[in-house]
């Protein structure tokens, strides 16, 4: 029997078997499918004629990722960088040809401003969102964070003028009922969210030793 013998060079017959692309998603990443699709409240059943419930859903997937959250905000005339107050620096106050004010800097923290009433989910609901069937383990969830380039630094103090914020992809690990602030923690250059060893973090961070 000839028929079935193995060419010698097999693998170069692997090799030129062209197969178009699959939907695998191929990219590794800490954060679960779930995490990136939108909260879309329309009805499951739809009608002939009207946008499926997951066509619509994928949509507004696509739509939300070609939004950039710096570009917007510069549309409308604001400095991200500009958002954080920093402490009184006399010996450098801007004068009145740069178009700023020289008496009443930026004071007032973003936390004044902050407003929930159209969120689309609420802080325990986003942070479910880490949570894929079957699994106990809670993923970080993606988000975006403005926060200074200099971790060092803006840990010992936020407020310094040397430093420059930036809205920054980060792992949403957590959130503080009590004070309504989120855990975060800024992802690698890979997209991912790891520990200092390399390993995923998961369920904010809180290891089986506590």
């Amino acid at each position: 029997v000839t028929t079935f013998e193995m060419p010698e060079d097999f693998g170069s017959v692997l090799d030129q078997q062209v197969i178009g692309p699959a939907t695998e998603n191929l990219i590794e990443s800490d954060f679960p499918i779930q995490s990136f699709k939108p909260k879309v409240q329309i009805a499951f059943q739809r009608l002939p004629g009207q946008c499926p419930w997951k066509i619509e859903i994928e949509r507004r997937r696509r739509l939300y990722l070609t939004f950039d959250i710096t570009q917007l905000l510069a549309s409308k005339g604001i400095d991200s960088n500009q958002l954080i107050p920093r402490h009184h620096d006399p010996d450098n106050m801007p004068t009145i040809e740069e178009k700023k004010d020289p008496v009443f800097p930026i004071y007032l923290p973003l936390k004044i401003f902050d407003n929930d009433e159209y969120d689309c989910r609420t802080p325990e609901e986003w942070i479910l969102l880490g949570l894929e069937p079957g699994s106990h383990d809670r993923k970080p969830v993606p988000g975006k964070a403005l926060l200074p380039t200099d971790d060092v630094l803006g840990h010992e103090d936020p407020k310094n003028q040397k430093l420059i914020y930036r809205w920054i992809d980060v792992g949403v690990l957590d959130y503080d009922k009590e004070t309504e602030l989120y855990l975060v923690h800024k992802t690698d250059k890979n997209g991912l969210v790891r520990d200092e060893e390399g390993r995923p973090i998961l369920n904010g961070g809180i290891t089986p030793e506590g």
